[in-house]
């Protein structure tokens, strides 16, 4: 069975992609608090919710990621051939 590496570099970005998930999902949540006029309070006190979406947010975009990275890899690796 083969071992998965993931480098320092790789980590950083996935890091990156997650911060990106975190501040869309926050980004979603202030605009239902401004659309309802619920008070300002709710951006705390939703905090759960927001790490969830953010989660599948995240989920949501790994999939098309890990689709491109295949195909870039098995163009590569025809290349090679």
């Amino acid at each position: 069975m083969k071992d998965i590496v993931l480098t320092g570099r790789r980590q950083k970005k996935e890091l990156w992609y997650l911060l990106g998930s975190f501040v869309i999902a926050n980004l979603f949540n202030l605009g239902a608090i401004l659309y309802y006029g619920s008070p300002m309070t709710e951006m705390f006190t939703s905090f759960f919710y927001v790490l969830l979406f953010t989660l599948f947010i995240y989920a949501l975009t790994l999939i098309p990621r890990l689709l491109y990275n295949m195909l870039k890899k098995k163009a590569h690796t025809e290349v090679k051939n």
